[in-house]
């Protein structure tokens, strides 16, 4: 239910099952070096704002593979900016088609065999189909350089996120040498086990930009059935909720009121208004709704992962109902939980 209105995932690209394990099961072992160059801040935040320039100026276009908890899936990407407008396109060519296109913050989900297609607007933070690192998080995170190493045949530095407390987890990620474009990122848990794999298996930097590949499809829905979900920007206080705490590291980076049940089964005007804030530590997001609970109609308490995305569904008095999702380890998602509270 709460998929789409989630901080986007990208569906990954389409590579045969054996290649994808063998792409991905290499970068699942990959040793942490003995002997890592601790970078100190500067250097750390001159890393990262190369990553954050790259992620938006840069024009690419290739195949991703992900696998998290043994299941691959693949997506075909692109990101242009002309210097005036920002696109990207993200095409699943796994499991059910479905493909997704941004023009600067409004992002168009289509499904295809449904003729159906979501039209969001989004903060400009999160408006990018793919992560988004910001410099920030150097604060958060202790980086180190890992090595050499080679993603999709170019060469890559591999650097080290280490969390600087338990509230959230480390991250591998392999960067461009020669345009500063994130290749391959791992999510790793605190004995550096992978949780969560991603990584580019053939990519294209600093081609062409072609914005009529995603603006000639939004161009032509006549036809198909276009659903805009209600949402206004609000706060915390005015919807009458609050933190009692503040979990380390993250701020609020948006709040929303908005209907659920966006995707291609529901239908335009189903699903529940409910209240979504998003956190972020300039690395890592969560996501926490909240939405009123029917009366007479109980639900159990749920707290399930799979790879790195863990959820948190508990019920918050006799009438609401709380759902935390995000990145994090399970005490992270509670404290989120803990923190919540309504206003006296």
């Amino acid at each position: 239910m709460l998929a789409s209105l989630a901080v986007v995932r990208p569906a990954w690209a389409r590579l045969s099952r054996r290649l994808a394990w063998v792409a991905l099961g290499a970068a699942a072992v990959v040793p942490l070096r003995a002997d890592p160059t601790l970078l100190t801040p500067q250097a750390a935040r001159q890393w990262l704002e190369r990553v954050h320039a790259a992620a938006h100026s840069r024009n690419y276009q290739g195949i991703l593979v992900s696998s998290a908890d043994g299941v691959l899936s693949s997506s075909r990407v692109a990101h242009f900016d002309d210097g005036k407008h920002s696109y990207e396109r993200v095409e699943a060519l796994d499991g059910t088609a479905q493909v997704s296109y941004r023009v600067d913050d409004r992002v168009y989900a289509l499904w295809p065999q449904h003729r159906l297609a979501v039209v969001e607007d989004r903060e400009p933070r999160q408006g990018s189909l793919r992560q988004v690192i910001e410099p920030r998080a150097e604060a958060f995170y202790a980086m180190s350089l890992q090595g050499s190493d080679r993603v999709a045949g170019r060469d890559a530095q591999v650097l080290l996120l280490q969390p600087r407390d338990d509230q959230r987890f480390a991250q591998r990620i392999w960067v461009d040498e020669q345009s500063g474009l994130m290749l391959r990122a791992d999510v790793l848990d605190a004995r550096h086990h992978v949780l969560e794999s991603s990584a580019f298996s053939e990519v294209e930097i600093d081609v062409k930009p072609r914005p009529d590949t995603v603006l000639r499809p939004i161009a032509h829905l006549q036809g198909w059935r276009i659903v805009r979900p209600a949402q206004a920007n609000t706060q915390l206080g005015v919807e009458g909720w609050i933190l009692k705490s503040t979990i380390p590291g993250f701020t609020l980076s948006s709040c929303s009121r908005r209907m659920l049940d966006a995707s291609a089964t529901s239908e335009p005007d189903g699903g529940k208004p409910a209240l979504q804030a998003v956190f972020s530590d300039g690395l890592t997001h969560v996501s926490v709704f909240v939405e009123a609970m029917d009366a007479g109609q109980p639900r159990q308490s749920l707290l399930t992962r799979m790879g790195a995305m863990g959820t948190l569904m508990q019920p918050f008095g006799q009438g609401w109902w709380i759902t935390v999702m995000g990145d994090v380890p399970a005490p992270t998602l509670k404290r989120f939980f803990s923190a919540l509270d309504r206003k006296p």
